[in-house]
């Protein structure tokens, strides 16, 4: 056993698990690694996490909580991808087995399904003019308050979490896929769950949330611009306003406190030639935000249906992208730190 996995082993996977979550996304009461790496973070912080200690000790202990889920979920992925293709080689001298284990992991890091899901649930009662269930729905998918949200407030809040999420569940998690296998794609995911739940700069993250802010920043950096590029071919593709995309891209694209969340967003809203951004009210305080893009036209709900398009077309554009570019693809991943290709 002179390997673990071939280069191909892990591109198959990838694209399984792409198809996977495609067909299934999310199944209720499915057991999904997220909620496990969430558990461990709540936990973490309970033990590590104290008012009463100093800034310096609370940015101290944050960088040791990433650290020791980095270690966990790193270690627990790389234990089942070993374990299920050591068992199954032993006794029947295959990897059929354990290749369909990494693409289920790998579906698993990719939440292309769930985020349609999600912004369809807005969509269809704004559509029936349905205010108070679409701000419901609305509600499960953004952090802003949104009881005073009127219909376009709502919309463009959808808008907005789709074309963010378009890097940050979709691509970015399969950039890390391809380039480490499970191991790095379920790396990618516990950095974006720990920003997600203590990387916030307020009274009580502001210090403790440094180091998995900061990662996320790091680790999306790249992805979040090859996103963002490939939107732009993708809105050509899909004749939205390919040109409007880039220009707003080119405009707006740092225009957010996060050096990576308005990539997507600014050339979506270039794309379907909207305004989005500006001003949001959370946890009822007011928070001062640029806009991004013009106001070309009024949004509307079916602009939640165009932005998951747009959505879908960026990686299906990026799995045709690394299809052809296989064998220059197959040099960078020779040298991943997280998983041993050959």
């Amino acid at each position: 056993m002179d390997t673990l996995f071939t280069w191909y082993d892990v591109i198959i996977s990838v694209y399984l698990g792409f198809l996977i979550d495609c067909i299934f996304g999310d199944p209720q009461g499915f057991p999904h690694p997220v909620r496990f790496i969430g558990s461990l973070i709540f936990l973490l912080e309970k033990l590590l996490l104290h008012e009463k200690n100093p800034n310096w000790l609370k940015r101290l202990l944050g960088g040791v909580l990433v650290l020791i889920v980095l270690a966990v979920t790193g270690g627990v992925t790389f234990g089942i991808v070993f374990a299920s293709y050591y068992f199954e080689y032993r006794y029947f001298g295959t990897k059929y087995i354990s290749i369909f284990v990494m693409s289920l992991i790998s579906a698993s890091c990719i939440a292309s399904r769930d985020l349609m899901d999600a912004a369809m649930k807005v969509c269809r009662p704004l559509i029936r003019d349905n205010i108070q269930e679409a701000r419901q729905a609305v509600a499960m998918i953004v952090g802003r308050d949104t009881e005073f949200l009127d219909g376009e407030g709502i919309a463009r809040a959808a808008v907005e979490t789709v074309a963010e999420n378009t890097n940050d569940g979709v691509i970015a998690p399969i950039f890390f896929l391809f380039l480490g296998g499970p191991v790095g794609g379920m790396l990618y995911k516990a950095i974006n769950t720990m920003d997600s739940m203590i990387g916030y700069k307020n009274r009580k993250y502001g210090y403790f949330g440094t180091a998995a802010a900061r990662l996320d920043d790091i680790a999306g950096f790249i992805p979040a611009r090859l996103s963002a590029l490939l939107m732009v071919v993708a809105a050509f593709i899909l004749r939205f306003d390919s040109a409007n995309a880039w220009r707003i891209f080119i405009r707006d694209r740092y225009k957010h406190a996060s050096p990576n969340s308005a990539q997507c967003e600014s050339v979506c809203a270039g794309a379907l030639e909207l305004r989005l951004a500006g001003d949001a009210y959370y946890s009822g305080t007011l928070v001062k935000k640029e806009y991004i893009g013009d106001p070309i036209r009024e949004i509307a709900p079916g602009d939640i249906i165009r932005a998951c398009k747009l959505m879908y077309g960026t990686v299906i554009l990026m799995l045709a992208v690394i299809a052809a570019f296989l064998p220059l693809i197959r040099r960078i991943g020779a040298f991943s730190v997280f998983y041993p290709f050959t």
